[in-house]
Order: C-alpha cells, then sequence, then structure tokens
C-alpha cells in the first residue's frame, strides 16, 4: 500500500523542532551548519554517516551532540587494532548459578553508536560492525538479536595515509549513506571555540529538542516525501553519468542511487516540503556519492561531484 504524507501522524511543529536541533548542535560544533544539517538528514533518512578528517576536528564532539539533542541512548566505541567482534556485539558467558551460557550485550546495543576510528580495527571487526549495520541484528551462538530502534551508526575514519590504518573497502564504503569532512573552523568560529566554554560542559546542557518517538515519525515522513517521475528521471541520470564518466573509478550503484533519492527525501523535509527539488538532490549528491566513485581523496572526489552536477541537465 501506498503511504502519502497525510497518512502518517504528523508531530506538531516537528520539523521546526528538527530544525532548532541543528541550530543547538552547530552551537557547540561552531561554524559547521551544513556539515550538521547532513548529519541530521542522514540519521532522518535511515541511513548511517561516516566521518573522515583529522584527529580533533569535532568528529566525536558532533556525535555526542547529535545524539543529545534527539533524545537518544548513546555509545562511544574506541577501535583499536586488537579489538575482537565479541568486543562490539557481546558474547555468551557462562553463568554458574543458571548453569547455561547467558548473552551479555555489547556497547552495539544502542539507540547510537560512535565507531571512533574505524580504520584502525582489524577487517573482522570492521565486518561485524558492517554487518550490523545492514542487517539490525546481531548474530551470535545461532540466535539473532534485534538491535534496538533507530539504530544509527556515526563512524569516524583518519585520513587512510596515517600509520596504522585498515581502509574501508569500497563494498563496505557502500553500507554509509554519507561521508562528511568537517574541516577546520573560520576564524570567527575558532575565537568563539577559544572564548567559549569547554565542549564537554556544553555537551552536558544540551537539552534533547525531539525524542525517538518523533524521530520515527519524521523518518516515516521522509519515506512518504513525494518524487516525481522527471525527478526520479534526474536522479537515475546523476548515476548514470558516475558510470559513464571519465577518471572516475567506480558509478553509483543501483543502492547507491537509492541512497540519494532518500538523502534528497529527508532535505526537502528540512525545507517544510512534501516533495522533492532538483536542488535537494544536488544538495547532498556530494556527502552521499564521494566515497561512492572510487576517488581516494576527498577533494578531487568533491571536484568531480561538481562537475558530475553541473554536466547533467535539470528536469
Amino acid at each position: 500500500m501506498n503511504l502519502s504524507l497525510a497518512s502518517i501522524p504528523r508531530p506538531a511543529a516537528a520539523d521546526e523542532r528538527l530544525r532548532a536541533a541543528c541550530v543547538a548542535v552547530d552551537g557547540i560544533l561552531l561554524g559547521k551548519p551544513e556539515a550538521v544539517r547532513l548529519a541530521f538528514a542522514c540519521l532522518v533518512a535511515g541511513g548511517h554517516l561516516l566521518l573522515e578528517d583529522l584527529p580533533g576536528m569535532g568528529k566525536t564532539v558532533l556525535a555526542h551532540a547529535l545524539a543529545r539533542s534527539v533524545g537518544l541512548a548513546f555509545n562511544r566505541v574506541q577501535f583499536t587494532s586488537d579489538m575482537l567482534p565479541g568486543d562490539l556485539t557481546g558474547a555468551a558467558v557462562f553463568d554458574r548459578d543458571q548453569g547455561k551460557f547467558v548473552f551479555h550485550p555489547g556497547p552495539i546495543f544502542t539507540q547510537v553508536l560512535l565507531a571512533d576510528e574505524i580504520n584502525r580495527a582489524s577487517p573482522k571487526t570492521q565486518s561485524a560492525l558492517l554487518e550490523a549495520m545492514e542487517e539490525r541484528q546481531v548474530s551470535s551462538d545461532g540466535d539473532s538479536r534485534p538491535l534496538p530502534r533507530p539504530f544509527f551508526v556515526i563512524a569516524t575514519q583518519n585520513p587512510v595515509d596515517q600509520l596504522s590504518t585498515n581502509p574501508l573497502p569500497e563494498a563496505q564504503l557502500d553500507r554509509f549513506l554519507m561521508r562528511l569532512s568537517l574541516g577546520y573552523p573560520d576564524a570567527a568560529a575558532e575565537i568563539e571555540m577559544l572564548r567559549g566554554e569547554d565542549r564537554r560542559e556544553l555537551l552536558e546542557r544540551l537539552p534533547a529538542a525531539i525524542d525517538a518517538e518523533t524521530l520515527a515519525a519524521l523518518q516515516a515522513q521522509a519515506r512518504a516525501v513525494h518524487a516525481s517521475d522527471a525527478l526520479l528521471a534526474y536522479v537515475r541520470a546523476l548515476a548514470e553519468h558516475t558510470r559513464l564518466a571519465a577518471g572516475l573509478r567506480y558509478g553509483l550503484s543501483p543502492r547507491g542511487a537509492l541512497a540519494l533519492l532518500a538523502a534528497g527525501r529527508a532535505w526537502a523535509l528540512f525545507a517544510g516540503r512534501d516533495h522533492v527539488l532538483p536542488a535537494d538532490v544536488q544538495a547532498v549528491f556530494p556527502a552521499v556519492a564521494i566515497h561512492r566513485l572510487g576517488l581516494g581523496d576527498t577533494r578531487d572526489a568533491e571536484r568531480a561531484a561538481g562537475q558530475i552536477l553541473a554536466a547533467v541537465p535539470l528536469p
């Protein structure tokens, strides 16, 4: 059965509260309103987020502030080279009182998981996380255990040229709806940061602007935002161009095109519209596409994304 926006309960002023949450998070991160909005759009679209940047750029602050602003349970896991999959997912431990093995959930059983420095972990541990991201459940000892809903992963990784890193393969990168780089703050934002309070103290006082129930309703609204046939043809034309463009190792897969549409719908919802415009797709295209094009250098990928958008005619 097709859903319409009218058939989904709309929380009072939910999109205004969502925008207020963005403003509150940017007030802590400082000077990154577009990155914050893209992170929220990724959450509303039901995807997962990859943050790639140098240490100290605010990746952890963004993840923690986002979780607090939407009232979700939050866990942070520092990935290391000796980390085992069971350290993340949990394991069965023999309980003498009960005379049997009892499963002890790992830190992955939360609503927002910060997987810090994911590319420092072994490929096996990376795969355990990425399987949970895709299936929304953890398999252990023959049993499947569902993860909480919503389940949102924010993974961070250092640039791949740093020591002791295991780059994510392209097939695993594709599991992330978006990849963002925060970059250095501008002068005004950095001065304000130096003048202001400690970010951790500000995080402790950050109120929840929405709750899990409202977020679930917003995610349902985003899925129901209308995309016209012309808009769908535009998304398909963008994907087709990436498959034919010179200089790109890969083109957008059908899953990548679906991710682009989902992100565009979430971006339209931020604007309070019930339909997607080409401008919505263009706004999210770099974040959705650049890690799927097989270009290791973020600047090259961003340049390629701009060239693709310029080359594909608007509907």
